[in-house]
């Protein structure tokens, strides 16, 4: 039987996959290495016990402020929650996606900014 080619909306939805696996992944490596448990990890950065554990099972995103607020207690540069260590890699394809990703989030949070400023406008005008 012939290989069926992906469509974008597949190809989108693996690359998503591939980021939350190593999201999930990342956080889990950190939060073990300082020897936070969930429940003291997710007090820390004020987000609730079951948020943070369906983030490390992968099932949900995270949004910038939590991906800051996790980076800054494990004391690391955001993007390194992003990056992934498997032997074999490959960092150029690794790096697509984290731009990808990046883009995406930059017009999500430019959206989100420009639609807070318009209902400020309308509140003080």
């Amino acid at each position: 039987m012939p290989k069926l080619e992906t469509t974008p909306m597949e190809q989108t939805e693996a690359e998503e996959k591939a980021l939350k696996d190593i999201l999930k992944e990342n956080i889990k490596k950190y939060r073990k290495r300082r020897d936070l448990s969930q429940f003291a990890l997710a007090s820390q950065i004020d987000i609730s016990t079951n948020f943070l554990a369906d983030i490390e099972a992968g099932n949900t995103w995270v949004s910038v402020q939590t991906l800051v607020k996790l980076a800054k207690a494990f004391d690391i540069e955001a993007y390194e929650l992003l990056k992934s260590e498997k032997e074999g890699s490959n960092s150029a394809d690794q790096k697509d996606l984290i731009d990808r990703f990046s883009k995406d989030l930059a017009v999500v949070v430019k959206n989100s900014v420009d639609k807070s400023i318009e209902r400020l406008k309308k509140q003080y005008q």
